[in-house]
């Protein structure tokens, strides 16, 4: 039986963890799509561990292809794609699975994903101003715009929600590499 799950979820490691006690409870993801819809299929409970990687490319990519089919000879299986986003799945019983071993390659997954969401967040600032500015000032009451003014909350608050996660991701770029230096 299938099971589709929606959730908003910007913190990937959030989204891992959420994956991995929904596998636990033998609903293991099959697929991810817009807006926020997860798809399950009943299994044996912990039957998988869920792990979620940003590329530097798209899926399509072949530098990406190259590290998905590496990913695969490792005993991984790609379940989903959007965008940058994979999913990897492995089976529990093969061990633990990680996909990060050293601290410079969490640190430069991190740096990705800080990036990708400061830009999100940046871009819906912009846009978020820009339809206040234009609702309000620019076109004025005599052109009867102010739907963008109206909408304008909408970009600012993903905005703050981008907010969040990017200072989450900068602490924690702080703490591996802080912790890097020490073991150096």
């Amino acid at each position: 039986m299938k099971y589709k799950a929606y959730k908003y979820i910007v913190d990937f490691e959030k989204e891992e963890k959420w994956l991995n006690e929904m596998a636990n409870k033998g609903m293991n993801f099959i697929d991810y799509s817009l807006p926020c819809r997860y798809l399950f299929e009943e299994g044996n409970p912990g039957e998988y561990t869920y792990r979620l990687e940003l590329l530097n490319n798209s899926p399509n990519h072949p530098e990406s292809r190259a590290y998905i089919k590496f990913m695969e000879e490792a005993g991984a299986e790609l379940v989903s794609t959007y965008f940058r986003w994979v999913w990897f799945r492995k089976k529990s019983s093969d061990g633990p699975f990680d996909i990060y071993s050293d601290n410079s390659s969490k640190i430069k997954h991190y740096k990705r994903v800080a990036w990708f969401v400061g830009l999100a967040g940046l871009a819906n600032l912009v846009v978020g101003l820009f339809n206040f500015l234009y609702g309000f000032f620019i076109s004025g009451p005599q052109y009867n715009y102010y739907f963008n003014a109206y909408i304008s909350p909408i970009s600012f608050t993903v905005a703050i929600i981008c907010i969040i996660p990017f200072i989450s991701y900068i602490k924690r770029i702080a703490i591996l590499t802080k912790d890097s230096r020490i073991h150096e």
